[in-house]
């Protein structure tokens, strides 16, 4: 786990003050890798890379990179290859191997396969590979976008780095970028490769990209396709299931550094932590953040019960107000640009408690997406049964749940009033697209807050509509695989996004061992009627590892997704803090948005709303970037360090 960043000119004139250029971009990420620091650069300076790094795999000087191979490529790399010994035994013949890094891996099957080696990389990964005989920089991101990759095209030049704060400084000026605010509006995510920062854009998740002859082609290597076995009884998929996360989690435990794992009181993490126990009894330290000021924020006794079955010693962060307060702007710069809701504070503070004790944590991402995690797809499910039982038609399709089934799971919508309420004010019984987007969308009462007219809703609306009704993916009339095919897609690189951020801000590798391309390759053949069957949230999870599981785990009703007491608080010192920044001479001549309206909401207000995170998010993001705009150009020409 590590920084990455290059250059590379699209003419034949050499890049100015490339060795400067790249120092400042590995101190701009030094915080991904505080184990060391390198620099290649062509023997033309046409091309350059810069890795900061932070040992997991092979700890001697032989795993530093910018790493040299055969037949004149160089390399930096982001993340692991979990096949990586699997791969060196396969090329022992043909390749000179010099280290024991999962690096290595990557140059020796380029050299093998040429532009067709991403489908034998198992891992999560960001790189660019530089072929001198070719004179063509290869990058590639991994398969779920658990990696990130950004790239800026400027003055006849290509940059990448792992983090878009670090292109900053060669951008012409830092502007927003408006299709991709309206999306983020919207949802709290961009969709696309489009980010915040106009002209800077990322590699999306399962992509490669080639520069070369002063060209770049951008094509999927990867992707995932609901092709529905119906052939699959409920036994067989379990037997599989197990089969091949118990494979997973085998490998993503592979490193030279001890291990720690996540641990919220959920279903995903504790399943992963007790496979990670029957591999390796040294993964033994376990990680938790809770809330005391308020009743109802603490699930630590979940986590408790799991880090005994797993025979873990269970570590606790206790977070106050003072601890936001002190931390919420470091937050926002780590994260880049602001992305899916208040969940990356709590996960900041635990990922600095992790990195105190051990260099990688083992995290149960992906579960929600792949297994239906989430209480939106029963209350999607409780409309069309309505629907269906009214028409007499939910016997026709793969409806999945029955309105007979269905009944006695309702209980888990309690929490859910409000978003009922309003997902049923304005409309009924319409397409299932308009209807998840209704279910997702963040934007409904922000009118008076924000000009709209200046910004594109439809777009947003056509891109999200492309994506949920694409028959390219999901071939089949399940609703269930529509939405977490859309969650896949959209919602998972941006919880992603924060726990690469949350976790690299303090030095800390996440492996995420649901997310391996065997298990969502064989999810995706799952029939929805097992996955969910009778609007059984993760039934299909459950049933699997019925025996693992503690039934306290399993049997919860009250999961609740680190839940931060923003509205406990907003009445002392966060809700002054929130005034303050909202009454700043900057704030008022921010484009796009109505600050007197927002200020309004926010004095009339006793509440903290997901609406008021989302406008503050992105005040705190504007400070830290736009206003510090000199600052970043300055750099260019100054040893400059971290802005923050």
């Amino acid at each position: 786990m590590c920084g990455i960043a290059g250059i590379v000119s699209f003419t034949r004139d050499k890049v100015i003050d490339l060795g400067h250029k790249l120092d400042l971009m590995n101190n701009l990420q030094s915080h991904r890798g505080p184990d060391g620091k390198g620099v290649w650069i062509s023997g033309d300076c046409r091309t350059g890379f810069a890795h900061t790094r932070l040992s997991i795999i092979d700890l001697d000087k032989s795993g530093s990179q910018p790493m040299a191979g055969e037949n004149n490529t160089a390399l930096t790399f982001n993340g692991e290859i979990y096949n990586y010994l699997e791969l060196k035994q396969s090329f022992s013949k043909s390749y000179r191997f010099r280290s024991t890094s999962d690096t290595e891996s990557i140059l020796a099957a380029y050299d093998h396969y040429g532009l067709d080696f991403l489908a034998y990389l198992r891992g999560m990964f960001a790189f660019a590979l530089w072929d001198e005989k070719k004179h063509r920089l290869v990058c590639a991101r991994d398969r779920f976008g658990i990696k990130p990759f950004y790239y800026l095209i400027q003055d006849g030049c290509f940059y990448f780095a792992s983090e878009a704060k670090t292109l900053l400084p060669f951008v012409n000026s830092i502007e927003t970028d408006k299709d991709a605010l309206a999306d983020y509006l919207t949802f709290q995510y961009c969709l696309g490769d489009q980010t915040l920062f106009k002209n800077i854009k990322q590699l999306m998740p399962g992509h490669m990209l080639v520069v070369q002859d002063g060209s770049i082609q951008v094509k999927r290597y990867w992707d995932v396709h609901y092709e529905i076995n119906h052939e699959q009884n409920e036994a067989n998929c379990i037997s599989t299931l197990r089969e091949l996360l118990d494979d997973s989690t085998r490998v993503h435990m592979r490193s030279d550094v001890p291990l720690g794992s996540y641990l919220s009181g959920g279903v995903d993490s504790s399943l992963i932590a007790i496979l990670a126990s029957r591999h390796d009894q040294s993964n033994s330290k376990a990680f938790h953040g809770r809330f005391l000021q308020y009743p109802g924020y603490d699930e630590s006794p979940y986590a408790q019960t799991v880090a005994e079955e797993s025979n873990k010693e269970l570590f606790i962060s206790d977070m106050t107000d003072d601890d936001f307060l002190n931390n919420i702007e470091k937050v926002i710069y780590h994260l880049d640009y602001p992305v899916a809701g208040p969940g990356s504070f709590p996960q900041y503070m635990v990922s600095k408690l992790a990195s105190q004790h051990v260099k990688v944590v083992l995290g149960g991402q992906g579960g929600d997406e792949i297994f239906g995690g989430y209480a939106r797809y029963l209350l999607a499910y409780f409309e069309q049964c309505i629907k269906a039982a009214i028409d007499g038609t939910y016997k026709n399709g793969n409806f999945v749940v029955t309105p007979e089934s269905i009944i006695p799971n309702l209980g888990l919508l309690r929490e859910y009033k409000p978003l009922m309420k309003m997902f049923w004010q304005d409309g009924l019984f319409e397409s299932l697209d308009k209807r998840y987007l209704r279910l997702i969308d963040r934007s409904a009462d922000m009118d008076g807050e924000i000009s709209w007219q200046d910004l594109d809703r439809q777009g947003v609306v056509d891109r999200f509509s492309a994506i949920f009704n694409s028959t390219r993916n999901v071939k089949h009339e399940a609703y269930f695989d529509s939405m977490t095919h859309f969650d896949f897609k959209c919602l998972l690189p941006a919880l992603l996004h924060v726990e690469d951020r949350m976790s690299m801000a303090h030095g800390l590798e996440s492996r995420v061992p649901m997310l391996d391309h065997p298990v969502i390759e064989f999810a995706a053949t799952v029939p929805a009627d097992v996955k969910f069957k009778n609007g059984h949230m993760k039934h299909f999870l459950k049933q699997a590892y019925s025996d693992v599981l503690p039934s306290s785990i399993t049997e919860r009703r009250d999961k609740m997704g680190f839940p931060v007491p923003l509205n406990e608080w907003f009445s002392g010192k966060v809700g002054d803090y929130v005034r303050d920044l909202f009454a700043s001479q900057k704030a008022s001549n921010r484009d796009y948005f109505n600050v007197n309206a927002i200020q309004e909401h926010i004095n009339g207000s006793t509440r903290f709303s997901r609406k008021m995170w989302g406008l503050l998010s992105l005040e705190i993001w504007q400070q830290q970037f736009h206003d510090k705009q000199s600052e970043y150009k300055s750099m260019i020409n100054n040893t400059v360090e971290l802005v923050n």
